[in-house]
């Protein structure tokens, strides 16, 4: 018997050395989740209530990644100021953020059917993240060797690849974090990677704002390649999530399931509320660009102009997107209405900004001020929204109602851009107006929504 303690010894002293990573993964979730209850497992299946805390953080870093290669590749900032220095036509440039947005949101009926046939859907989330790569790459290799209109079109013609791609990770993204991640847990999740990820881009912004020798192409080289890396060492963290198999009903003809899953709209009231409401917050999704231009009309521009920009964006994610977060998982609807009303504000202060005299060399700091509040509205919409949905569905319609919800929104989108004639006609002020009195509105009527969240349940 005395001979077999050695071995027991090893065993046992080889069970506390890989107990104790899970230990410390465990003491780390609940600090980050913060209340009594952080081993709460609702609406997941009971096989991933012990992986949680992996499945979270896991998930948070993958998420992480992601996030800031969209922000080195920004369709509203970084791509606008790519085509100027490639001397592309300012046509192509109107392209970007239309196709930016409709490209991800339309084909979704579709790819839910898809992936509905999948027992296990994180590899339709790494999929799309190394398409995202690849495009970004592709991107970068040609911003050295090429100019001018056909410049422009490949740009163009890799961002459609690279939003149809992201359009695979947005769908599974919702449907993972569905299955992996306990209600009430999954804002501060969300608002967590959306923080960090506002942090780094800070850092990026400061960069560029502080200025340096190396010529704009090369600075565009660096910020596509990095986010090309961003996206495949996302897409590797990624499959380290331990996702139990679901349910694979509705995986049958894409169009025939597109068509029936229509039908939500008419079935479910409170998914068709949820629709028109994420209908009037695209007033917030439309008015950054604008916010933009008036800052250019103050003479900031060149890349210490899109460093200012950055750093706006940045901070707003940094100092309210775990805020936004955790009071998502108080009650996303409240997020919702909240940071409406916040962009319907800015939007008035950015018209009364516009009519008013003042200094000149104080234009730039306030319009950057306002792109700061803008954006701290913005990324309030973004994670109350998803939360909301992703708190309303279940298992089973949980991507239905995200690709129904994503498609039809991207219909609007690309309707929303007619915006710009506003601007043509009279001025951006008027433009930015319109769409503050639309977050307004939007606000009052998300107020109407049915309450979903289990922290405004348990109040």
């Amino acid at each position: 018997m005395d001979q077999l303690n050695p071995t027991i010894d090893a065993r046992d002293s080889r069970a506390e050395s890989a107990a104790a990573p899970t230990a410390a993964l465990s003491g780390l979730y609940d600090l980050v989740t913060g209340d009594e209850d952080a081993r709460v497992c609702r609406d997941i299946p009971p096989e991933s209530c012990n992986d949680q805390p992996r499945n979270f953080f896991t998930y948070l870093s993958a998420n992480l990644l992601s996030k800031v290669g969209d922000e080195l590749s920004s369709a509203k900032l970084v791509l606008p100021w790519l085509m100027g220095t490639l001397g592309a036509p300012a046509v192509l440039v109107g392209l970007l953020v239309p196709i930016r947005e409709a490209g991800v949101l339309l084909p979704q009926l579709g790819i839910a059917a898809v992936i509905r046939r999948m027992p296990v859907r994180k590899w339709v989330w790494v999929t799309g993240a190394l398409l995202s790569a690849g495009a970004l790459a592709a991107m970068a290799v040609i911003v050295p060797w090429s100019s001018g209109a056909a410049a422009g079109w490949l740009v163009v013609l890799l961002l459609l690849v690279f939003s149809l791609a992201r359009g695979l990770c947005s769908v599974a993204a919702k449907d993972v974090l569905g299955k992996t991640v306990s209600k009430s847990r999954r804002g501060r999740l969300v608002g967590w990677s959306a923080g960090i990820a506002g942090a780094a881009t800070l850092s990026l912004g400061l960069i560029l704002g502080l200025g340096g020798s190396a010529t704009e192409r090369i600075v565009f080289v660096w910020l596509l390649g990095s986010g090309a890396i961003a996206f495949a060492l996302g897409a590797v963290v990624f499959i380290g999530i331990r996702e139990q198999p679901g349910a694979t009903e509705g995986g049958g003809n894409a169009f025939a399931e597109a068509i029936a899953s229509l039908g939500l709209l008419s079935s479910d009231a409170d998914f068709r509320r949820y629709v028109l409401a994420r209908i009037g917050l695209l007033s917030l999704a439309l008015a950054p660009p604008f916010y933009v231009l008036q800052l250019q009309q103050s003479g900031a521009s060149g890349v210490s102009g899109l460093g200012l920009l950055i750093i706006a964006s940045g901070l707003a994610s940094a100092l309210s997107a775990p805020i936004w977060g955790w009071l998502s998982d108080r009650s996303a609807r409240y997020v919702m209405v909240f940071s409406a009303g916040l962009g319907g504000l800015t939007g008035v202060g950015a018209w009364l900004l516009a009519r008013a005299d003042v200094a000149p060399d104080l234009l730039p700091a306030l319009y950057a001020s306002l792109f700061l509040s803008i954006s701290i509205a913005h990324a309030g919409v973004r994670i109350g929204r998803k939360v909301y949905l992703v708190d309303l569905a279940t298992g089973d319609n949980r991507a239905a109602l995200v690709a129904v919800s994503n498609t039809v929104i991207g219909v609007i989108m690309l309707l929303g851009g007619l915006i710009g004639v506003v601007a043509d006609l009279y001025d951006t002020a008027t433009v930015i107006l319109l769409l503050g009195i639309c977050a307004f509105l939007a606000a009052g009527y998300a107020l109407r929504l049915r309450e979903v969240s289990v922290g405004a349940e348990a109040t």
